[in-house]
């Protein structure tokens, strides 16, 4: 799998279906009240056929090259689970999700875990995003409290910011991503999308994202 051939082709199709936006100049108020250059809606791949495929092929040579023993797929939720179910078709493999939110069902068999996992069995997670990483190490967690192995997650995209890293470093588990900030912004400012000097501006973001003065270098 040639991962930079990946990461670009994945970068390329997300802005162009317009499922990542860059607004820098006028920046997103995120729900913890971060202003953000970047916007990310990955559930528009579904509705553009070859740009899910670029997405699932790229899952598949991913999870058959980093964790061949795989045994079983689980998606987040609701963001995980559509790619997770294609994922797996193309791998013949079982299939699963986590209620998010550590919610259970409120009625029937309570479940918070959705299909068969068995005790011991190898899973990797499907996730579209990660940035803080929150909501994929509760996943894992509950996967893990059921008594699966959890091999790593696999996403989409991931914004690279510290404070993910070093969640799921302290959570001891590994992600790898398809594409990455760093590849939106590159593939941005080489094809105009981005205007000169932003691109300095969305890196200073992604390293510190709580602090706003990474506005003040498109002001240079």
């Amino acid at each position: 799998m040639d991962t930079v051939e990946t990461a670009r082709q994945i970068a390329a199709d997300l802005l162009e279906i317009k499922a990542v936006f860059l607004r820098p100049e006028e920046p997103f108020t995120w729900a913890s009240g971060i202003l953000a250059p970047i916007y990310c809606d990955n559930r528009l791949t579904y509705a553009f056929p070859e740009v899910r495929r670029h997405v699932e092929e790229g899952f598949v040579a991913l999870i058959r090259e980093k964790y061949p023993e795989c045994e079983a797929l689980m998606g987040t939720s609701t963001s995980g689970i559509g790619h997770a179910a294609i994922a797996a078709w193309l791998m013949e493999l079982p299939m699963g999700y986590v209620r998010g939110g550590g919610a259970k069902k409120a009625h029937g068999r309570n479940k918070q875990i959705e299909g068969s996992l068995l005790p011991g069995q190898k899973v990797v997670v499907v996730e579209d995003l990660i940035s803080t990483a929150g909501s994929a190490i509760e996943v894992v967690e509950t996967l893990r409290e059921a008594g699966a192995e959890v091999l790593g997650i696999v996403s989409i995209v991931t914004y690279g910011m510290q404070r993910g890293k070093d969640r799921l470093a302290a959570a001891k588990i590994e992600n790898t991503s398809l594409t990455n900030f760093d590849t939106l912004v590159e593939i941005a400012a080489e094809t105009g999308y981005l205007a000169p000097g932003a691109a300095a501006a969305m890196r200073a973001f992604r390293d510190q994202p709580d602090d706003s003065g990474w506005m003040e270098l498109l002001k240079a």
